[in-house]
């Protein structure tokens, strides 16, 4: 086919039918890092790569208003976030979600993390079976709403609120009941944190100074007005919900410790440099987002092809963490490469590209990887037996985890399992 010519063909199908290989496959078999195709019935340009990083996120190029399906908003991200603002709104948006950057706070959030996960491992042992999955996203849920400023619940609405932001996640990609059960998710936690906002304003509840909920009542966009209830309910669980999802990352290394196990030791040793690589390659090698989406400002050309204005750009995130020009052996699980080589920012985007501080690269990064650090050295220290289960990842499932969620029996706390992680 002709560079210049546009596809015909739509490729939505055969997406949801290759799941996280789709763009692979279709890079596998063109002549450059880029792919123009048809998705959603909209011309689109598939792109990879750090140039391509650049390319995406400059917002002379491209724009994220108007990218993002309904299916998405109305599940993972929330209708009027910053993920669908351009420009100076999504900078003033963004001011909101700076204290992620900050080392103090990810240090906040991790301390309060990891006291949760400490307290639900005393329980553990105690009971017959525990799905590692499912029981993170409580720890990581309860951490993130304290440190958060929100009111403590009690043990069901705790559970009711991280079984939630896990279905938010899980159903974004996907059609069925898993998307109804994201939307209807959505819906209750929304109503949940926009009542709050509501009762804080009205003085009927209080929110600890400085804290993200009081953050989010205080906060005034570009129009210098508050921003609705709603509104901050979404940006509320825009900070809740990625917290939660390192969930995914958490069963993804108790994957990684039963397939490597020779990699126990040295995590359990609490060697900071060795917990960071850990994250980062855990995060690169295991499948999460596939690839993210924008609009063409303006008629483009990227490498020879051609996009019409309003045509869409997709960047190949899952293709290039696993790019062998990048990484030499894309498919082998080696953390010990992040102790040989800087992490570039445009060469390892699980969670986007560019400035976390004025960009689209997600703010909470920082906290991800440290949560990750702390919760893989309380898992490589973990007493525990790994029963016959099926813990087969499918690449056709967006977003994928082990099916059984990782099912853990005979748990025992060492002693010493709460120290972090040595300086």
């Amino acid at each position: 086919m002709n560079a210049q010519r546009r596809p015909l063909i739509d490729r939505s199908l055969p997406l949801l039918a290759e799941g996280y290989a789709w763009l692979p496959n279709r890079m596998r078999d063109s002549a450059g890092p880029v792919v123009p195709t048809r998705l959603m019935g909209r011309p689109a340009l598939a792109v990879r790569g750090p140039d391509a990083v650049r390319f995406f996120y400059d917002e002379t190029h491209v724009r994220r208003h108007g990218a993002l399906p309904e299916p998405v908003l109305g599940t993972l991200f929330g209708h009027g976030a910053v993920h669908t603002l351009d420009g100076a709104p999504h900078r003033a948006r963004k001011e909101y979600f700076l204290p992620l950057l900050d080392p103090g706070s990810v240090a906040g959030i991790t301390e309060h993390v990891t006291a949760a996960w400490d307290e639900a491992v005393r329980s553990w042992g105690g009971r017959p079976r525990v799905v590692l999955f499912d029981e993170a996203a409580v720890a990581l849920s309860q951490g993130v709403s304290r440190w958060a400023g929100l009111p403590a619940t009690d043990a069901p609405q705790t559970r009711r609120t991280a079984t939630d932001l896990l279905a938010m996640v899980d159903g974004f990609a996907t059609a069925g009941p898993r998307h109804w059960r994201a939307r209807r998710a959505r819906g209750r936690q929304q109503d949940r944190l926009a009542r709050l906002v509501e009762d804080v304003r009205a003085g009927a509840a209080t929110a600890p100074d400085g804290s993200m909920l009081d953050r989010v009542v205080r906060h005034r966009d570009l129009t210098g007005e508050p921003l609705d209830a709603r509104t901050a309910a979404v940006e509320l669980l825009n900070v809740i919900r990625p917290t939660t999802a390192v969930s995914w990352f958490v069963a993804f290394s108790a994957h990684a410790l039963h397939r490597w196990p020779h990699h126990r030791e040295h995590l359990r040793s609490g060697d900071a440099a060795f917990a960071t690589a850990w994250a980062h390659e855990v995060r690169r090698f295991y499948p999460f987002a596939p690839f993210l989406g924008g609009r063409a400002v303006r008629d483009l050309t990227w490498h020879g092809h051609s996009l019409p204005a309003g045509g869409l750009v997709l960047l190949d995130v899952y293709g290039q963490n696993h790019d062998e020009a990048l990484w030499g052996d894309p498919y082998a699980f080696r953390p010990e490469r992040f102790l040989d080589r800087a992490v570039r920012a445009d060469d390892l985007i699980p969670q986007g590209g560019g400035d976390p501080r004025t960009g689209h690269r997600c703010p909470g990064e920082r906290v991800t990887v440290g949560l990750l650090e702390a919760l893989a050295v309380r898992l490589a220290r973990l007493e525990y037996t790994l029963p016959e289960q099926d813990l087969s990842i499918p690449l056709r499932r967006m977003p994928t985890r082990p099916r059984s969620g990782v099912v853990l029996t005979d748990v025992r706390a060492p002693a010493g399992a709460e120290d972090a992680v040595s300086a």
